[in-house]
């Protein structure tokens, strides 16, 4: 058993917070079923559409067919996290200490709160009526260790002190990845190979020894073999950064909109990651400060299970000030913000951050990472955009281009099977513009598209303007059989071909012409 810390946290945990955000932010009552949909497969879904039917990983059409009233809702981390923040101000306004882990979850020490309100009971039922009067739902949980107290404020639990371990011991070894964290697939998969060994409690794992976990799992094993046994997550930092460290924006012009707050927000993450590259250390706590015209201090800490990177700190800025800014306006600043402040809190050494597979912690890409913010501040936020994987047949399809620093969310799911998708590799270039070319057989007669999916006849030249390439080897058709009940949907087939050099082309057939689609390097 591991020794009672000094400070006993306290967890307040909203349930399904995302479809509860999204139904605040639809002005849907309470009762009204919600499910956030992503890659159409139902990612989260409020305890009505429980009631309904509806489940975790299950396809939109099947959770519609369930609950016909469903609203559907896309994922929103900005949504999550503007919403929660009247929660955690409701919260902030009765305890001391008050740090945001995640939208939909917050955590403080219980020893000041229990104090004040003078028994552990009295404090719950408090901080519940002022989570009620921001309109959620919320529970809440007393452990010694912070993961233990959010799993208990999962079945509203005060666990008694010292007594962590044996409160996880009967429960089901999935609570070890209730919580989101950055090694969800790995959690899930070692979750998945506990249970076929027949652990299927939390004490079944957290009789093995150490040992035993190290010799046979993998890093994230032994994170959750901790959890298990109610250790420490990780010790505290014993060093005292230099206040050179935080980093400090005046605002000109003062700032009173989100986009403006946002640019502002990863400016300073950019210099705040650097200061920390130059001392060595990584933040897992951080706290935003924002000062206002009118002499108004605002402040939230914001606590995280990995080092923050960059566009860690640049997110948790953004939700932040957005919260700020959008509160009703009775609680939102009466002025606009004129100086923000990012302050580390808490910091791990650097190598705590995952090394790169040359040894070194992405130097060349932090330093991409501050040309791209430039070019962003210089000609604005939509001025620089990257490509995200994505769900599709066509190499176009596959590449979804998002906003730089905006959630990586591709159009669709990449990882369903797509039949009729080209064979890798990928084409480095895409066309946009797909020039038109010609395709002959041997004698000069155009190649087309039969009517049974073949070619009129083998390729064996290309013509392209006035150049002309006897090709050296091709491949296909490979046929698109889909959306052929839409309009000018006239596309039929794909293929490759070889030219002299070599060069290859991804051709793409439609109303019995011929496109460059792609170029292969």
């Amino acid at each position: 058993m591991s020794p009672r810390p000094a400070t006993r946290v306290l967890a307040v945990w909203c349930p399904d917070w995302p479809a509860a955000a999204a139904a605040a932010g639809a002005g849907l009552s309470a009762e009204q079923p919600v499910a956030i949909v992503h890659a159409n497969r139902v990612i989260t879904c409020s305890a009505t559409a429980r009631e309904a039917g509806v489940r975790r990983g299950m396809r939109k059409r099947e959770a519609q067919s369930r609950c016909p009233e469903l609203h559907i809702a896309p994922p929103d981390p900005d949504r999550d996290a503007r919403l929660f923040e009247p929660v955690a101000a409701a919260v902030d306004s009765l305890a001391s200490g008050v740090e945001v882990l995640r939208p939909g979850v917050l955590v403080l020490p219980a020893r000041g709160v229990i104090r004040y309100f003078g028994s552990a009971e009295t404090a719950v039922r408090q901080l519940l009526a002022a989570a009620a009067t921001a309109g959620v739902e919320a529970r809440i949980g007393i452990a010694d260790e912070l993961p233990t107290a959010i799993v208990a404020a999962r079945h509203s639990t005060l666990v008694p002190p010292g007594r962590d371990a044996r409160f996880l011991a009967p429960l089901p070894i999935t609570e070890l990845a209730a919580e989101p964290g950055p090694a969800e697939r790995e959690r899930a998969t070692l979750l998945d190979l506990l249970h076929r060994l027949g652990l299927r409690r939390i004490g079944d794992f957290a009789a093995l020894s150490t040992a035993q976990v190290t010799s046979r799992f993998g890093a994230d094993a032994i994170v959750a073999h901790r959890l298990a046994r109610a250790l420490p997550d990780r010790p505290p930092a014993p060093r005292v950064l230099p206040p050179e460290v935080a980093v400090r924006l005046p605002c000109e012009p003062p700032i009173d909109r989100v986009d403006a707050a946002a640019f502002a927000g990863r400016l300073l993450a950019t210099r705040l990651t650097a200061n920390l590259s130059a001392a060595s250390v990584a933040c897992t706590r951080l706290e935003i400060r924002a000062e206002t015209e009118s002499g108004e201090e605002l402040s939230r800490v914001w606590r995280c299970a990995e080092p923050l990177t960059a566009d860690g700190v640049a997110d948790r800025v953004r939700w932040q000030l957005d919260g700020w800014l959008t509160r009703p306006p009775g609680d939102r600043p009466t002025a606009a913000i004129t100086v923000l402040h990012l302050i580390p809190v808490e910091v791990t050494p650097a190598a705590a951050l995952q090394l790169g597979l040359w040894g070194d912690t992405g130097s060349g890409d932090e330093r991409a990472l501050r040309a791209l913010v430039r070019v962003q501040s210089l000609l604005g936020g939509d001025a620089v955009r990257v490509g995200v994987l994505s769900g599709g047949r066509g190499p176009a399809e596959r590449v979804t281009m998002v906003t730089f620093g905006d959630e990586p969310a591709p159009d669709t799911d990449p990882a369903p099977p797509w039949p009729g998708r080209i064979p890798e590799p990928a084409p480095a270039v895409i066309m946009r513009d797909r020039p038109r070319i010609a395709l002959e057989a041997a004698d000069g007669t155009p190649v087309r598209i039969t009517a049974r999916g073949l070619f009129s006849g083998p390729p064996a030249r290309l013509r392209w303007g006035r150049s002309s390439w006897r090709l050296t080897a091709w491949a296909g058709p490979w046929l698109l059989d889909e959306l052929w009940w839409a309009p000018g949907a006239a596309a039929t087939a794909r293929a490759q071909v070889e030219l002299p050099g070599p060069h290859s082309l991804l051709l793409l057939a439609r109303d019995d012409h011929w496109y460059v689609e792609g170029l292969y390097d």
